[in-house]
């Protein structure tokens, strides 16, 4: 099947900090500033959105590999966004280029691949391995 995606393509996804985007939430560190696991997240979201409305019916993509740098502390009560543009299309691989910052500072940036699925046949493969 032939998807309809196209090199450059972008989106956004912002978020504001609050006490569950904390690495003390997340249980990976022990301050309350915004967690790598979460800047992680909406850098994932961000990928996802970028092409999401560009698949046929039926079809999404997953995260497949991160390789993030997170470079500095944002706190509670501060705006964060992450950027995600498509660079690399391997059939149903894709590589995004991510970038995070909050009101301040560039907070992370580095690569996420993501892989295109067939929804109903990546959930019965799954709910098969729960049976099995």
């Amino acid at each position: 099947m032939a998807f309809d995606l196209k090199m450059g393509m972008k989106a956004r996804v912002e978020i504001t900090v609050g006490a569950e985007d904390t690495a003390v939430a997340f249980g990976s560190g022990g301050v309350k500033v915004l967690a790598t696991p979460r800047m992680v997240g909406i850098m994932e979201n961000a990928a996802l959105q970028a092409v999401e409305d560009y698949l046929p019916e039926g079809y999404t993509t997953v995260g497949t590999d991160v390789d993030i740098k997170h470079f500095t502390a944002t706190p509670m009560g501060m705006n964060a966004y992450a950027e995600a543009e498509l660079v690399k299309i391997e059939g149903k691989k894709l590589l995004f280029k991510v970038i995070a910052y909050d009101e301040k500072d560039k907070i992370g940036e580095g690569l996420h691949g993501r892989f295109i699925i067939n929804l109903e046949k990546f959930m019965e493969k799954t709910e098969n391995k729960a049976k099995s």
